[in-house]
């Protein structure tokens, strides 16, 4: 277990607009704002397109960490996140999860973590940003690689 009482800076409302790509979005918004570590408390909207973590195969492996995605179009998302850099990269690494409602198939769910999405209408996102400790979230190479969330070492 990793826990650590943070102290936050800004808050933010963001919007994203109709066709807008939300992942690269997202990042070009934290550049611009120096936005390195926070969270997604809420995040609404319509996607006319996502990719999601899932399969329709059986799981081979099911301890594992599944890299396919699926892919779903024309959607409602409610979801959350948290906002951190790649210590190897310096680029921004989020964490968020979606449940989705399929508009055209009875608003069927789907829940998973975001791998990418195109805003349809409109999509609002409050970020708050974290001042310290700093959030980072390297790979961890005996979990299969998975990059996991931590905080960087103080800088006090």
């Amino acid at each position: 277990m990793r826990a650590a009482q943070f102290t936050t800076g800004r808050r933010f409302v963001l919007v994203m607009d109709h066709g807008e790509d939300f992942l690269p979005t997202l990042e070009k918004f934290c550049a611009e704002h120096q936005v390195h570590s926070g969270h997604i408390p809420t995040l609404i909207g319509g996607l006319s397109h996502a990719r999601l973590v899932g399969t329709c195969e059986p799981l081979e492996r099911p301890g594992e960490p599944l890299w396919d995605a699926v892919e779903v179009e024309y959607l409602e998302a409610v979801g959350g996140g948290t906002l951190a850099l790649d210590p190897a990269t310096g680029r921004l690494a989020p964490h968020i999860h979606l449940s989705t409602g399929l508009k055209g198939d009875g608003a069927h769910a789907r829940t998973s973590h975001l791998l990418g999405a195109t805003v349809q209408f409109v999509a609002e996102l409050v970020i708050e940003e974290i001042l310290r400790p700093t959030l980072i979230r390297p790979r961890s190479p005996d979990l299969f690689d998975v990059p996991l969330l931590t905080f960087a070492p103080s800088e006090e």
